[in-house]
């Protein structure tokens, strides 16, 4: 090989790792988080496991990417160590499908159909289609598909070009010389590790010893050693995953360790037991891109299949590597509040923005709780519910605080619009939700000042405020609710139910004013019963934030302001129709 061929076959090593790089991405962006989710409502049957992680990982073309999604699960307590056993397992499966599909460059004959199936037949069409999706899609959707199809076109471009690259090496006998050591067991586990580890991914690293074979220097027996050694270099990234994260998550690091080495220990014990004591043939055989297929597949099958009657052993063993300490199991009795925001989850944008609307819709039941409980010490005061509303309103701060400092970590990311706009909605949201709690919290104050002063309203002010008090609950539920179930109809019923609100507020003030002039109320009653009023027409407008809010997530062409315009012009009388119906519900005595 000359210098030229040199640099094509680091421009090809180059676009097949870019290639893979962008076809993975772009499928993590396409499940946007969906095949995250499943793995987190995991059942605790290890079959099941097995196929789950297969499947997902034959998805995201990644085990590892699956297994530091796993101990970011473990790290966070989602996910027992158990549970993650299983899944482990089944992503070494699943990312055997990489192989296969480069296997398909190595498929020979002259008939159409199978010249159509040859990746240098296909891949100009993929490419040409994802490059249309990704210059002409206005969807987030139709464009990662267009990036799908142009990184799988990239990488099987690079892997040709490798191929060709090191061809002219097949009569170089220094080359072949060399690669034939690898036959033995150890040095051919050492630089298959050594190669996997430095990639961070066995599917490439299996994609490279495909390109290779094409030289025909390599045998049966000497890749099946290389191959054990790039399913025990995989767990790298794990490991270095699991850096700064608790036990429980290096024990899920440690387990895909000892799953990948244990299992290659016994399949090579198994291979070299049985080529000593029966004459394979194939074992001297020169070896294609579909034979190394084919032996990854069967090395993680079989790998599998022998260790998943021991998940209990393999999860002794890590915990013998690292056993519980006593601040472990005291953390364990202690609920942790936010143990969906963990850094791995960053590195899949789609997963984590879903983790944040979750808490943001505790956050919002939490605001919810106190501002009804707040608004309830005026008829029924106790000093234990006023606590209650100060606990609650100092947990709705704790949960502001992750989210946010959480939110802007993940606004730095690589997002797609869609992504970029839910980042920026929750933000908005969790703001409103907080400022809910913190009315809670200024009404829960005017209740213990009126108590502490031993104010009394008159009967007609009671009844005002219990009217007005039931509104603005009416709309916290359905502004919450909606929010929290997605419900986009429900949505539409807040802002005239707002418009109601304002309109208590101004009639609850000007009944009290006259109530002032006419001499039957207290300038002190009335200032407090102006501050309660006030602080009832805020959180009503911030349920009018979250409402629009939700309706903003679905229609990506939104603006807030022109929404409200709309909704009371454009469907005017729908509007109109909800506004009367709420007034006839909420009419001050």
């Amino acid at each position: 090989m000359d210098f030229f061929g040199i640099l094509s076959m680091i421009g090809g090593l180059s676009l097949f790792l870019y290639g893979m790089n962008v076809m993975g991405g772009g499928l993590e962006r396409l499940s946007g988080g969906r095949l995250e989710r499943i793995l987190e409502r995991l059942t605790s049957n290890p079959l099941k496991a097995v196929l789950l992680g297969a499947g997902v990982t034959a998805v995201i073309q990644s085990s590892s990417a699956t297994t530091v999604m796993l101990v970011g699960f473990v790290n966070s307590g989602i996910m027992k160590l158990s549970q993650a056993i299983g899944i482990i397992m089944g992503a070494n499966i699943g990312t055997t499908i990489t192989s296969w599909i480069l296997s398909l460059s190595g498929i020979e004959g002259d008939n159409f159909f199978i010249q159509l199936l040859k990746p240098t037949s296909f891949s100009p069409i993929l490419a040409l289609i994802g490059i249309i999706f990704l210059m002409s899609g206005k969807e987030n959707k139709k464009k990662d598909i267009g990036v799908i199809l142009l990184g799988f076109a990239v990488l099987m471009f690079g892997m040709d070009a490798m191929s060709a690259a090191v061809k002219p090496l097949a009569n170089v006998p220094e080359f072949t010389g060399i690669l034939t050591k690898f036959s033995n067991p150890v040095l051919g586990v050492l630089v298959g590790a050594l190669l996997t580890a430095i990639i961070q991914s066995s599917s490439a690293s299996v994609g490279i010893l495909q390109a290779l074979s094409v030289t025909g220097a390599f045998t049966f027996g000497s890749v099946i050693p290389i191959i054990m050694g790039q399913n025990i270099g995989t767990c790298v990234t794990a490991m270095l995953s699991s850096v700064g994260a608790t036990r429980g998550a290096k024990r899920t690091a440690f387990v895909h360790l000892y799953f990948n080495m244990i299992g290659a220990i016994v399949f090579l014990i198994f291979y070299y037991i049985l080529t000593s004591l029966f004459d394979f043939g194939f074992v001297n055989e020169k070896v294609g891109v579909a034979g190394i297929a084919f032996v990854h597949s069967i090395f993680n099958i079989f790998a599998t299949l022998i260790l998943l009657p021991f998940t209990k052993l393999l999860e002794k063993l890590a915990y013998i590597t690292l056993p519980e300490t006593q601040e472990e199991r005291e953390a364990q009795s202690q609920k942790n509040d936010f143990p969906l925001l963990d850094s791995r989850f960053l590195s899949t944008p789609g997963f984590a923005i879903e983790q944040c609307k979750s808490l943001t819709f505790k956050m919002g039941e939490l605001s919810r709780e106190a501002m009804i409980r707040s608004m309830k010490l005026f008829e029924d005061y106790s000093q234990e519910e006023a606590d209650r509303v100060e606990k609650l309103e100092n947990l709705v701060d704790k949960y502001d605080d992750k989210l946010s400092a959480y939110l802007v970590q993940l606004n730095s990311k690589d997002l797609n619009y869609t992504e970029s706009q839910s980042v920026s909605t929750l933000l908005h949201s969790i703001g409103d939700l907080e400022r809910i709690a913190d009315h809670a919290v200024n009404i829960m104050e005017l209740a213990q000042d009126q108590k502490k002063k031993k104010l009394e309203f008159s009967d007609k002010a009671k009844e005002e405020l219990r009217v007005y008090g039931r509104a603005v609950e009416d709309i916290l539920g359905r502004s919450i609710r909606a929010f929290i179930e997605n419900d986009r109809e429900l949505a539409m019923t807040v802002e005239p139910l707002e418009e109601v609100v304002d309109q208590l507020n101004k009639d609850v003030k000007k009944r009290h004013i006259k109530r002032l002039q006419n001499g039957t109320c207290t300038i002190e009653l009335g200032l407090l019963l102006s501050d309660i009023a006030t602080n009832y027409e805020r959180v009503s407008d911030h349920c009018s934030n979250l409402a629009v809010y939700m309706i903003q997530i679905e229609d990506s062409g939104f603006e807030a302001h022109e929404y409200v315009n709309n909704l009371k012009s454009e469907t005017k009388k729908q509007f109109d129709l909800m506004m009367e119906d709420y007034k006839r519900q909420y009419v001050l005595p």
